[in-house]
């Protein structure tokens, strides 16, 4: 009886201790404004990162169930390099899906993405496939974002 007693205290002990730490029991805290600071697209085995600390900025937002974009150029006498969109999410531990509702492009409308999303303290890194059949798009993005502080 008093060793059943002690490995019944001993296996509480240990059952409390992993559901504590366990990582994947944690929800990311996504929730605010990002600024995208660089954004690598692997397509057909090629290889291109876009920094955005110089002539673009991107930021995108996140509330409980809906997601933005925008993206534009610093260039005063640039008016065509604007992008938007936006839609809802669904985030279970680190697997986050988009449901991209609104888009320039209507190929894009409708279309759900799934990314795996890691955050350390204020960088989060979106990465996963955009893969849109009708606008012949199949590839691999990494994005990284920083947190925008209020």
């Amino acid at each position: 009886m008093k060793y059943t007693l002690i490995l019944l205290f001993l296996f509480s002990l240990f059952a409390c201790k992993r559901k504590d730490g366990n990582k994947k029991d944690s929800v990311l805290d996504i929730q605010g404004t990002w600024q995208l600071v660089s954004a690598t697209t692997i397509d057909k085995g090629k290889s291109e990162t876009t920094d955005y600390s110089g002539k673009l900025k991107m930021i995108k937002l996140f509330n409980k169930s809906h997601f933005a974009f925008l993206r534009h150029s610093l260039d005063p006498k640039d008016t065509a390099s604007f992008d938007a969109g936006g839609g809802t999410f669904v985030l279970k531990g680190s697997d986050y899906t988009e449901h991209l509702e609104y888009y320039k492009n209507k190929n894009w409308e409708g279309k759900k993405f799934n990314f795996k999303l890691d955050i350390h303290q204020d960088t989060l890194i979106q990465k996963g496939v955009e893969k849109v059949e009708a606008a012949g798009v199949d590839r691999v993005i990494i994005e990284k974002y920083v947190r925008i502080k209020q």
